[in-house]
């Protein structure tokens, strides 16, 4: 099973393929990972193929670093990651646009701890064992929680694994906890105990969240796409905004969220609950796109500049966001 690229070796493979890509696929292919949110909904109805009026590969990655991978060898167009791989993409010049901030993340990532691991409390990690994917929004909100509690990272013993790794590091008692998204999370909270969760991190000074970005190359040549692509997604969220008390677990929009994420839909209205889906007027805001968004991936790069998994930071991150499509 492909594991997560480390820090270093995702800079080195950016650096490669932005400089040799040129051409694009005719096909417009997506990347979409296991999160939970409302736009796997007209994902699994079709209707981003009838609004865009193509056929769309939709492409299942395990992290953004496997995202960001895809979309700088030019095989993906469009992909969903998060705000750490977007600020290590970013820094390294990678070709991106952000046009949408698919999600605020809160609850819907957690620290969870095995249940007979002897942690209770946060210096109880330290000889512990704790698996996130490198270079994922949870790897980001773990360091964020590790330098609030004033814990050496090298006391810790953090390690790369998937999220379907993680759930079955889990089972073997391989590992003392994790910090993941859905499916897995949902998995292991069934024998763990919640540490912290990414909400907590953000008001500790690290928030995360998710975008939707786009290679530049493809969003210039065909922009239409990309606002149609923004539309559907943002009139998900209103949907969701507008009946989120039927969003219940027996109802169709949480079946097609589970079928294409693996997740019980016993836990997706508590996860879809775990964060915040910005709807267009907030999107178009000084919060997100209008500044708001390129601050914090300025932020977020500086960061991981300080915990030495960036080489360097940009002076202004404001080319790698656009409120245009949503506009």
């Amino acid at each position: 099973m492909a594991r997560t690229l480390s820090f270093h070796s995702l800079i080195t493979a950016l650096a490669l393929a932005a400089a040799t890509v040129s051409a694009q696929a005719a096909d417009l292919t997506v990347a979409y990972q296991t999160g939970i949110d409302p736009s796997k909904v007209p994902q699994a109805s079709g209707a981003y193929e009838k609004a865009i009026g193509e056929k769309i590969d939709w492409r299942r990655f395990n992290s953004g670093s496997e995202v960001v991978t895809a979309l700088a060898s030019g095989n993906v167009q469009i992909g969903n990651l998060g705000s750490s791989p977007l600020a290590a993409a970013a820094s390294r010049k990678l070709p991106i646009v952000a046009f949408i901030v698919s999600a605020q993340i809160n609850s819907s990532e957690q620290l969870v701890v095995r249940n007979g691991s002897g942690i209770s409390k946060p210096e109880d990690l330290v000889g512990k064992t704790i698996a996130t994917p490198f270079v994922s929004t949870s790897h980001y909100s773990l360091l964020g929680a590790l330098k609030h509690w004033g814990l050496d990272t090298s006391k810790v013993k953090v390690v790369n694994l998937q999220p379907l790794e993680i759930a079955a590091a889990w089972k073997r008692g391989d590992i003392d906890g994790a910090f993941v998204w859905s499916p897995a999370l949902g998995e292991i909270r069934k024998t763990g105990t919640v540490l912290t969760d990414a909400a907590q991190v953000g008001q500790w000074g690290a928030p995360t969240f998710e975008v939707w970005v786009a290679r530049k190359d493809y969003a210039e040549k065909h922009p239409d796409v990309i606002a149609k692509f923004a539309r559907v997604t943002l009139d998900a969220y209103a949907d969701y905004a507008a009946h989120r008390n039927e969003w219940t677990a027996d109802s169709a929009p949480v079946k097609d969220i589970a079928r294409l994420t693996g997740s019980n839909a016993a836990d997706v209205p508590e996860l879809l609950a775990g964060s915040a889906f910005p709807q267009a007027q907030v999107q178009t805001s000084p919060a997100l796109l209008q500044g708001g968004t390129a601050k914090a991936i300025a932020d977020t790069a500086a960061f991981l500049k300080e915990q030495g998994k960036v080489e360097s930071v940009l002076p202004d991150y404001s080319d790698f966001v656009s409120a245009k499509y949503v506009q």
